[in-house]
């Protein structure tokens, strides 16, 4: 009797939210109010983070502005009050360093606010393959694309839980759901990001803590400094996404409160694919996509004394 009342009560559900999210591919949602809202965007001195930052801020956002590098940072910081009367701070923080997250994060409570709107932006991306790749790079990359986002969580979730009102935000990448050639490390630490920010998302709603939400970004190559030189067979299919529409798709999904958005479209059908057919198709599929080369021309940064440079700190 239990299990025809649960399956049921499945069943209905399950229609329900189904019709629902048909509703909302038809007449998408709308669009929440951020005003005074205080959002802390990390990798904020240029590329996504910035545009990011600079178009929160014209919805009457109140910034939070992290980066290791503090000249850009503090560009991003300048350009936003150039435009528009808008509360903003910029933080100097490497966020790599667990104990250094943690003495911002207490910095910005104090100073600013409780943060309600969390997007970890910072990343940093090697470009070698496996065994050409230094131990010390490998560690760098799971330090700041995924590590990071513990301490953040750690240091902001407490004040979301308490007031039941936040929105997480993770930007991962297209190379964190499919592997890439010559990503290694990187492929594993964004897959790494997606796994957290979904699990984490799964135990809030199991606390009954539906008010805060979860976005999980996953975008193709971005054209900013942090992909130089990376190219794409077929820019129709799979092209290289420019930072205002990745910038504008990511603020319109944490405003539509979506739990995942990829980017470009047809990344759905090559990850519906993936599943599906046998790994030789899968490789013939890759070939003709061309991303067995797409990392050919690929440009390192190399390093000259600090672990990140402004170049690493943009995101995709």
């Amino acid at each position: 009797m239990n299990v025809l009342l649960d399956t049921s009560i499945f069943l209905g559900k399950f229609l329900y939210y189904f019709l629902e999210s048909l509703y909302y591919k038809i007449i998408p949602k709308k669009k929440k109010d951020v005003t005074g809202e205080i959002v802390l965007i990390t990798g904020a001195a240029s590329g996504l983070g910035r545009l990011l930052a600079i178009k929160f801020a014209s919805l009457g956002a109140i910034l939070v502005l992290w980066d290791i590098n503090e000249e850009g940072n503090m560009e991003t910081c300048r350009m936003i009050k150039e435009e528009r009367d808008a509360k903003v701070f910029a933080y100097t923080c490497d966020c790599s360093n667990r104990q250094d997250v943690y003495r911002v994060a207490d910095q910005v409570k104090k100073e600013v606010g409780n943060v309600t709107i969390l997007i970890n932006n910072a990343g940093v991306v090697t470009g070698r393959e496996f065994l050409k790749t230094p131990d010390h790079m490998v560690e760098r990359s799971f330090l700041v694309n995924v590590m990071s986002h513990f301490w953040t969580y750690k240091a902001f979730l407490p004040a979301m839980l308490e007031a039941n009102h936040g929105h997480l935000v993770c930007i991962s990448s297209f190379a964190g759901i499919v592997g890439i050639n010559g990503l290694s490390d990187y492929c594993a630490s964004k897959f790494a990001a997606y796994g957290f920010a979904e699990s984490l998302h799964f135990e809030l709603r199991l606390l009954q803590k539906s008010k805060i939400n979860t976005t999980i970004v996953c975008p193709y190559f971005i054209k900013t400094g942090m992909f130089e030189g990376c190219s794409t067979k077929y820019p129709l299919l799979l092209p290289m996404l420019t930072q205002e529409y990745a910038a504008q798709s990511i603020l319109n999904a944490i405003l539509e409160e979506q739990l995942y958005l990829i980017m470009p479209r047809f990344s759905h059908v090559a990850l519906f694919l993936k599943q599906i057919i046998s790994t030789n198709m899968m490789m013939t599929m890759a070939e003709y996509l061309g991303m067995d080369i797409s990392l050919a021309s690929f440009i390192e940064r190399e390093k000259s004394g600090e672990v990140q440079t402004k170049t690493e700190r943009k995101q995709q």
